[in-house]
């Protein structure tokens, strides 16, 4: 060879400064191998290609936080859920309501105010987080949160007010969770500030959450940044912060739950493995009743306040005795004029509101296991209790494996898509599923973009199908309020940004030897695209028969459901692959002596 051999420093510095192991995504190899150059290989790493030599994330931070800003704000311009859609409106009344109900009535009185009208039904931190919010707001205009007068106002100046909350929300806790534990994660698997700076934007841009907060307007990103700063601790070791972080996102939203049988196995785990260390497991425990404790203490606290000035949590009783809306039956027990009974009636209270099993199974169209079954059986003929129970033993058979995986192999690098697993098990079997909640599993799955192989094409392409697939099912909530455009354009753009189809097959390209793995990847993503695009030219151009004008959101709900399912089984898989809990070397090397 006529070319002088390189340095025997350059390969290894190359694997570990510019790659985390998706060499074949983010750089095309082809070019690279014969001319010594290289080149991006989709749109995202070319917008970042002149800090690939950085030598620090933070160079390159300000501008994807004002990159993504400037989306979020863009998006807020569209209408949200309930605009000009009386009479209850939409989750952007609910959400100002929560504001004019916590600054404009006693603490005692939070949980019962007039619940036919978008009645509080989130954990306390909502609750502490709207009166906030609602005393920022009354400063700059009363009229805004003025207790019953102000219902179903659409001032444009409260809109820009609402959406500033919910990025202003955003940037003090989901930005910085989702900064922090990119940083931790790709310094502990020696990922380059670059590749970080690329899954960082693509996990910032995700089109879901874009679509659910900035648009239909929700603050889903204030419990999914608590979620990440808890992981963030995981990866840091500090597993009390940890703890803290999980209690303070389940007392944001109740739906946190999802995540929480994996956390508790993995924090289990590491006070068994590889042996018992009791005073962390005594830590974790008093950290997290203490942690509890301080989250309800305000509205215990007001709760006692009140009764003391004799405020009444329910003057519509006009001082006669209601049984509690739990354990109704022992209500006869207790002594209603005890100190102690406000507390109790508090705590009730929110508990029934939180976790309103009355309501049934489900109550709208959403791609999950038992909706999809119902337009087979009708589930609504079986009693509740049954269904309940239905319920929680498939969900508890979903569960158990990614639980089980990542109590015995507590490795904190497992925890994102042990998280997604339990989060898809719960999504596809759990009660009282609602279409929002896809952002639950998709959060720790779009983070393994971050990860080692994060940017690999086969990582890609099953995290941008779980995203498309997860908007794709939401489209019909934002199409009955006209967000038609912003669904198109956001998903399209992140399907560019990341080489995605319907914009690129790119990441379908196997480099080297094709595996029967790559090839069903392909197959079974194609026959899905192909069933969106083919679901959206017949929304968008046929009429439902009359006898079924549900048609197109029941085949929405059945896609979705099966394609969520194989998300699940692939989180499972790869946790499985990744823990190396099951050798298949062993399997193989005996194979290779047979033959």
């Amino acid at each position: 060879m006529t070319m002088a051999g390189p340095s025997p420093h350059k390969p290894r510095r190359k694997v570990k400064k510019t790659s985390n192991g998706s060499e074949v995504s983010s750089v095309a190899p082809s070019t690279a191998s014969r001319t010594g150059s290289s080149r991006p290989a989709y749109p995202l790493a070319a917008f970042l290609w002149p800090a690939r030599s950085s030598v620090s994330q933070w160079e390159i931070l300000p501008m994807i936080l004002m990159a993504v800003g400037l989306f979020r704000w863009a998006a807020g311009l569209w209408g949200y859920s309930g605009y000009q859609n009386p009479p209850m409106h939409g989750d952007y009344e609910a959400q100002r309501h929560w504001m004019e109900v916590t600054t404009q009535l006693p603490i005692s009185q939070w949980y019962f105010h007039d619940l036919e009208w978008w009645g509080l039904d989130y954990p306390p931190l909502t609750a502490y987080h709207s009166w906030v919010l609602g005393k920022v707001g009354g400063f700059i205009d009363p009229s805004w949160f003025a207790l019953l007068a102000s219902r179903g106002l659409e001032d444009p100046i409260l809109k820009v007010f609402m959406r500033a909350t919910v990025i202003v929300s955003e940037y003090l806790v989901y930005i910085p969770a989702a900064v922090i534990f990119v940083r931790r994660l790709t310094k502990l698997q020696g990922i380059s500030s670059w590749n970080a700076s690329i899954a960082l934007t693509a996990i910032l841009m995700q089109p879901g959450t874009i679509l659910i907060d900035h648009v239909h307007f929700q603050y889903n990103t204030v419990m999914l940044g608590l979620v990440l700063a808890s992981m963030s601790s995981v990866l840091a070791g500090r597993f009390m912060w940890s703890c803290v972080f999980f209690v303070l996102a389940l007392g944001f939203k109740q739906m946190a739950l999802y995540y929480a049988p994996a956390m508790f196995a993995y924090l289990l785990g590491v006070c068994l493995f590889p042996r018992i260390n009791l005073p962390r497991f005594l830590g974790i425990a008093v950290v997290t009743v203490a942690a509890f404790a301080l989250l309800l203490l305000p509205l215990v606290l007001g709760a006692l306040y009140d009764a003391r000035l004799g405020i009444d949590a329910r003057p519509d009783l006009h001082g006669r005795f209601a049984p509690l809306p739990i354990f109704s039956e022992y209500s006869y027990l207790i002594n209603f004029k005890a100190w102690y009974y406000p507390i109790l009636q508090q705590l009730a209270q929110m508990f029934h509101r939180v976790f309103p099993f009355a309501r049934g199974l489900f109550e709208d169209k959403v791609a999950n296991f038992w909706c999809a079954l119902n337009v087979v059986i009708k589930l609504r003929k079986y009693p509740s209790e049954l269904l309940q129970r239905a319920s929680l033993l498939a969900t508890l058979v979903a569960i158990t494996p990614p639980c089980f995986v990542i109590f015995v192999k507590p490795r904190k690098e497992l925890l994102p898509v042990a998280l997604s697993a339990t989060a898809w098990a719960f999504f596809l079997f759990s009660f009282q599923v609602h279409e929002k909640s896809v952002l639950l599993p998709l959060m720790p799955m779009t983070v393994l973009l971050a990860g080692k192989h994060g940017l690999s094409k086969n990582v890609r392409a099953w995290v941008g199908f779980a995203n498309l697939l997860g908007v794709w099912t939401m489209f019909p909530l934002l199409e009955r309020v006209d967000l038609r455009i912003p669904y198109y354009v956001l998903s399209l753009l992140w399907t560019y940004l990341l080489g995605l189809p319907p914009t690129s097959l790119a990441v379908y390209s196997q480099d080297g030897q094709p595996t029967w793995a790559g090839f069903a990847t392909t197959t079974i993503h194609s026959i899905f695209y192909l069933a969106m695009a083919a679901w959206h030219v017949a929304e968008g151009f046929l009429f439902p028969p009359q006898s079924k004008p549900d048609l197109w959101v029941v085949i929405n709900v059945g896609i979705g459901a099966v394609g969520f399912g194989i998300c699940y089984l692939w989180c499972l898989w790869s946790l499985v692959m990744e823990s190396g809990i099951v050798d298949f070397s062993k399997a193989e090397k005996k194979k290779a002596k047979a033959q």
